[in-house]
């Protein structure tokens, strides 16, 4: 399948992107549709993070506050993001993101699934346009539930700073995956700090195209997501819009990008790259961070079997 050309505004000025990934959203300074008032800003009043968010980790994780240099299963060559001073009111550990306009997500190869097919954990490296580590994000599922319910799996992914420190947790509950059943859909929950909630992301249903709903931490509806009709992985990117909720402008974007033919054929390893706009929110930055991993899960994580039959 042709990749689509999508029409997009001017960039936002002094935004930095490698030529990879081509600016194609509008600049913070267009005005929107009538009525529009901009994005949400940073909330005055942030909760403080709960007890104990200072403790070390889960099990398995790096002693928190402890400078690192790679993460269980993650290339220790990778130079990680310098951290940057935090603004006012913004989430712990979130601000990383005040400073980007693109996200990179590079998913690790897994040995024991190539081999046998065996589901683990997935692994993921979140890095920046200049290829630095921003975060680390590893699944938190018991091997029961990833082996029998395979990528319709409920999930906690635990997402964690350069300090080690759990700074952004993803929960995803058991759904409906049929799309002729318009209840119980899909949706992922944002939470930063672990246990506060930032936002949302919802499957809104739709016959043919993959549709979704970003919603903030009032469970108010801030911008849409939208898919191609047919999600096919050969040789080409596939793109799911980022728009305002009239549909008229594009504001970002969340691509699957093209890993080649043999890691197509027979790993479920992907890539993904998500643009947002420099000024938007980072509690909504981290929204769209969790928008990649439920559409993942949802259309990119397949056995090998299904992978070969998607490929072809």
């Amino acid at each position: 399948m042709d990749k689509q050309n999508v029409h997009m505004n001017p960039p936002h000025p002094g935004t930095n992107l490698t030529g990879e990934y081509p600016l194609e959203y509008p600049s913070a300074a267009f005005p929107g549709p009538p009525g529009h008032i901009g994005y949400p800003g940073p909330q005055a009043g942030y909760a403080v993070p709960p007890p104990g968010y200072a403790s070390p980790g889960p099990v398995g994780f790096p002693v928190q506050h402890q400078p690192v240099t790679g993460h269980p299963g993650a290339p220790t060559q990778v130079p990680w993001m310098p951290a940057p001073l935090p603004p006012l009111n913004c989430p712990p550990g979130l601000e990383y993101l005040t400073q980007i306009d693109q996200l990179l997500i590079h998913q690790q190869i897994e040995l024991l699934e190539v081999l046998i097919g065996f589901e683990t954990n997935n692994k993921y490296e979140i890095k920046n346009s200049l290829g630095q580590r921003i975060y680390f994000a590893a699944e938190d599922t018991d091997c029961c539930t990833r082996n029998c319910c395979g990528p319709s799996r409920p999930f906690t992914m635990r997402i964690l700073d350069n300090m080690g420190r759990e700074v952004i947790t993803l929960e995803r509950p058991l759904r409906c995956t049929s799309c002729c059943f318009p209840c119980c859909l899909q949706e992922i929950e944002i939470q930063a700090p672990p246990g506060v909630p930032v936002g949302y992301v919802t499957q809104t249903w739709h016959p043919c195209l993959p549709k979704f709903t970003i919603q903030n931490e009032r469970r108010e509806d801030v911008l849409r997501i939208s898919g191609p009709c047919v999600i096919c992985s050969c040789c080409a990117d596939i793109d799911f819009e980022v728009k305002s909720l009239d549909d008229k402008y594009v504001v970002g974007k969340i691509s699957k990008h093209w890993t080649g033919l043999i890691k197509e054929l027979f790993t479920d390893v992907d890539n993904f790259g998500i643009q947002f706009p420099l000024d938007l929110d980072v509690k909504m930055k981290a929204v769209m961070l969790g928008a990649c991993f439920l559409i993942d899960f949802m259309f990119f994580e397949m056995t090998r079997g299904e992978q070969r039959a998607g490929v072809w």
